[in-house]
């Protein structure tokens, strides 16, 4: 692993790029997801210690920076690849970088590793279900259901920008069904509801 590549390093960079909070929440959010599958596929390749630790953290730090340049260059021109060439002068691993070229369909970047397809598939479901417990009278992801997430999905009013296509893509890619894909990125997010400002408003 290079100097500086951790997820405390990515954090960084992702608050250095993003002023906005809600993009910063998204690089979380996306991060946590990525994270979880992750943890499952360190668990079904026999992974253990530091080994399991390393493998884990490249899918946390993934989620955090595959947007980070996003709001400073936001052209299908300059994002991700503005990110990615930063990221290569750091000395990040290549893994990384690919799975974040890969998560932009027009990068020309194929999806290959479980890595590539984790974050493809974390990044609009982790927005959509954001936007699920935004519109909870509690505002708390710990109240969102996968059920009620299905049902949103098919309401083509609801949070407008999330291609729902890729979320099914997504499940398809790491041979989910869209509840188990659902139901996983959910708990990944509800087990970090206070850090990404989910946990609902105490009156």
């Amino acid at each position: 692993m290079a100097d500086g590549f951790s997820r405390d390093a990515a954090l960084a960079l992702l608050r250095e790029w993003t002023a906005g909070e809600s993009l910063r929440k998204h690089g979380m959010a996306v991060s946590a997801c990525t994270e979880a599958y992750g943890a499952m596929e360190a668990a079904r390749l026999g992974l253990g210690g530091d080994e399991a630790a390393k493998f884990v953290e490249m899918y946390a730090c993934a989620g955090l920076v595959h947007d980070m340049d996003y709001e400073k260059h936001p052209t299908a021109e300059e994002h991700p690849f503005v990110g990615v060439a930063r990221l290569r002068e750091l000395g990040w691993p290549e893994p990384v970088l690919h799975a974040v070229l890969a998560h932009a369909d027009y990068s020309g970047v194929a999806r290959e590793s479980h890595l590539d397809k984790a974050l493809f598939a974390s990044d609009e479901l982790a927005g959509f279900l954001t936007a699920c417990a935004l519109v909870k009278p509690s505002r708390s992801i710990k109240d969102v259901e996968v059920a009620g997430v299905k049902k949103k999905m098919k309401d083509k009013a609801f949070a407008r920008a999330v291609k729902r296509e890729d979320i099914t893509d997504g499940a398809a890619l790491l041979g989910l069904s869209v509840d188990e894909h659902v139901g996983n990125c959910l708990r990944a997010m509800q087990a970090r509801a206070e850090e990404l400002g989910l946990a609902g408003e105490t009156i």
